[in-house]
């Protein structure tokens, strides 16, 4: 909606939306088409209705027809086109009209691998050249990739602005947020609390890289349990597995647990350079194959990168330059004697 307001086809209901240059959208699969008319019409059509004279729509086509590889089916009529030929032939007449300001919905899902990575190519063209683009899309990677500064959209309101890793960020967590932590489990042992600690053995959502952190849970057996194994895993906002160890792992003999008791895993130095993460922790049998208990997403901690360096892992870096000046001093040497009378 927003999109067909800024290309004039919608009228906003209260405001009013200022554009300065051409604008050249890509929409909807086939906007702008006319099913009876072949490829290479439509291409002066579309071409035509940009903005373009029929000159330059002739110097151009030919760039038009091998951008989209459409050649063998450039005379064919539309309506026979599958969907990712539209895209291809849209796109193509879109971004060789020369366009001010490119709009692109999410219509580029649709074609194939090489056609994306192509109009992805041509998009980064465009931003080399200043132009200005503006994609509208529920792919992170994209909007990560492709954009300066991102705007996020919830039922027609503004609820984010800003860097593109923020907003993804944010994005992503309150998806995940909303998806609510569980657990299961036959509760032969009940976690009771989890904390995640400080250096200190204070309470903590907030580290920097490189810090210490102790996770530290109670639990009750309601019975004797022999050998149980206590593990946890860590996920990024995006779900992805970022780490995960257990008593097991690490040669811990739990031995027979009956009533209360405490665990604690020591992460001696967090490796996260920026974001959201998420622990899940869990007891189960001494073979795995049995779950006492697992507590899904059971806590939230956010790591805040107090540089400029970039990526996904803190890496201690130390930087040093040498520098001599020999060459220097000979150039200088041999400047002088050539000048000198």
């Amino acid at each position: 909606t927003l999109l067909k307001c800024i290309t004039g086809i919608l009228e906003p209901s209260r405001g009013k939306i200022n554009v300065h240059g051409r604008i050249s959208p890509l929409l909807e699969l086939g906007a702008g088409f006319h099913a009876e008319l072949s490829g290479r019409e439509n291409i002066y059509i579309n071409a035509a209705i940009l903005g373009l004279s029929r000159k330059q729509i002739n110097e151009r086509i030919d760039k038009i027809i091998d951008f989209s590889e459409l050649g063998d089916f450039i005379d064919t009529q539309v309506k026979f086109y599958s969907s990712g030929m539209y895209i291809r032939l849209g796109f193509a007449v879109a971004v060789f009209s020369d366009p001010d300001i490119l709009l692109v919905d999410e219509v580029l899902a649709v074609g194939d691998e090489s056609f994306r990575k192509k109009s992805f190519d041509k998009i980064r063209e465009f931003q080399s050249l200043d132009k200005t683009i503006i994609l509208v899309t529920h792919d992170m990677h994209s909007a990560s990739q492709f954009c300066d500064r991102l705007m996020l959209l919830k039922k027609g309101k503004l609820v984010g602005e800003g860097k593109p890793h923020e907003v993804v960020r944010d994005y992503v967590d309150s998806t995940v947020e909303a998806e609510k932590s569980y657990t299961r489990g036959t509760k032969d042992i009940v976690i009771e609390s989890v904390e995640l600690l400080d250096n200190n053995k204070k309470k903590c959502k907030k580290f920097s890289p490189g810090d210490y952190a102790t996770i530290q849970a109670i639990f009750k057996s309601k019975k004797a349990v022999n050998s149980p194994i206590f593990g946890f895993e860590i996920h990024d906002h995006q779900g992805n597995h970022c780490f995960g160890t257990n008593t097991k792992l690490k040669k811990i003999d739990t031995g027979i647990i009956n009533g209360y008791g405490t665990v604690e895993f020591s992460l001696e130095n967090l490796p996260m350079l920026d974001g959201n993460f998420y622990i899940t922790l869990a007891a189960t049998s001494s073979d795995g194959k049995n779950e006492y208990h697992w507590l899904e997403n059971c806590i939230r901690f956010k790591l805040i990168n107090p540089s400029d360096d970039v990526g996904s892992f803190y890496i201690p870096v130390k930087c040093s330059l040498k520098h001599s000046q020999k060459t220097a001093r000979k150039e200088t040497i041999k400047v002088n004697k050539a000048v000198r009378p």
